[in-house]
């Protein structure tokens, strides 16, 4: 057996380990990817895997087929072809999003005619549990919107209650529409408008604890707080970079960071990390206790967050000194 002092100085030690905040740097975020297959060429809708790490499913916006393609974002190369059996022909596919069930939902939701569609469709897959080219059978389900067709290229689920949500795209009359509370694959599925949007949205994703909400355009991006089912949007704007045809968005499954996509052959996937009130509440929350937080809004730590955080680590490490010696002198006295 280790001797006592001995022990509580491992332990001291670890404590202090433990507080010391990790190093704040670039290396430690996303890094940029390019889509290295040439079957993606108009690369629409963005999602972070639930079961692989670092790995984003997506698809072509039309003219493809029955297909969905699961990319290393380390690589940039395709390492799963998903083909979706049991559905109709799609016509227009433009988003994708996983929901709290570990399904894949895929809309087939655009309407390039300015909303001339009587009705839109939404495939849900189970997510594979394995990488590899695979057939799997889908269940579709037929969508109609209040107050008539629109034209959408944004589909989210809620990551806690389910609940899909379809962002129409129109600069004059944008609007935020909820589905049924479930799904129903035998009949019509319609969604109720919940908010109006001044953005003409290309895409959109909650956050993983689902307090956040973003929604991207071509030329700007909006962030909003989820709270009751109804989007608050927030002072702050995320940053955007410049892309040719800025078509997704997505979160990194820790919440820090934006994944932002564009079309065309060879497209890159671009990362924006996040600070301040557009970091979701327990992102937030996880940062403040690693000393990882910053109140800017593209989450760089300025030199006082560095310095605040070294101070928290210097008074736990000398917290757990005091501690350490008094026990060390109880231990000699007994």
């Amino acid at each position: 057996m280790r001797p006592l002092p001995f022990v509580l100085g491992a332990a001291a030690l670890l404590t202090v380990s433990a507080a010391a905040p990790a190093a704040a740097d670039d290396s430690s975020s996303p890094s940029p990817f390019t889509i290295q297959d040439s079957r993606i060429s108009e690369s629409s809708g963005l999602a972070a895997s639930r079961l692989h790490p670092g790995v984003y499913w997506t698809h072509n916006d039309s003219s493809d087929g029955p297909y969905v393609y699961a990319v290393d974002g380390r690589t940039g190369k395709t390492v799963a072809r998903v083909t979706l059996r049991g559905i109709g022909d799609p016509r227009d596919v433009e988003a994708i999003s996983i929901g709290p069930d570990g399904n894949v939902y895929v809309g087939d939701i655009g309407d390039n005619l300015g909303g001339q569609w009587s009705h839109v469709w939404i495939y849900r897959f189970p997510e594979p549990k394995q990488l590899k080219d695979t057939t799997v059978t889908a269940t579709q389900f037929t969508v109609k919107y209040q107050g008539g067709p629109r034209n959408a290229e944004a589909l989210m689920v809620h990551p806690k209650t389910g609940r899909v949500y379809i962002a129409s795209k129109s600069d004059e009359d944008g609007g935020l529409y909820a589905g049924p509370t479930t799904l129903s694959p035998s009949g019509v599925n319609v969604f109720q408008r919940v908010s109006d949007l001044d953005l003409e949205v290309t895409d959109g994703a909650f956050s993983p604890d689902g307090t956040r909400l973003v929604l991207r355009g071509y030329f700007s991006a909006a962030e909003y707080r989820w709270r009751n089912g109804k989007p608050t949007r927030l002072k702050e704007e995320p940053g955007l970079p410049l892309q040719r045809q800025g078509e997704s968005v997505t979160f990194t499954p820790d919440g820090g960071t934006l994944m932002y996509g564009t079309e065309g052959a060879g497209s890159k996937v671009t990362p924006v990390d996040l600070g301040g009130e557009l970091l979701p509440d327990a992102t937030a929350k996880e940062q403040k206790k690693n000393g990882e937080y910053s109140d800017r809004v593209d989450g760089k730590l300025t030199d006082e967050d560095k310095n605040g955080n070294l101070v928290k680590a210097g008074l736990t490490f000398v917290g757990a000194l005091v501690v350490f010696l008094g026990l060390r002198k109880l231990f000699r006295r007994s």
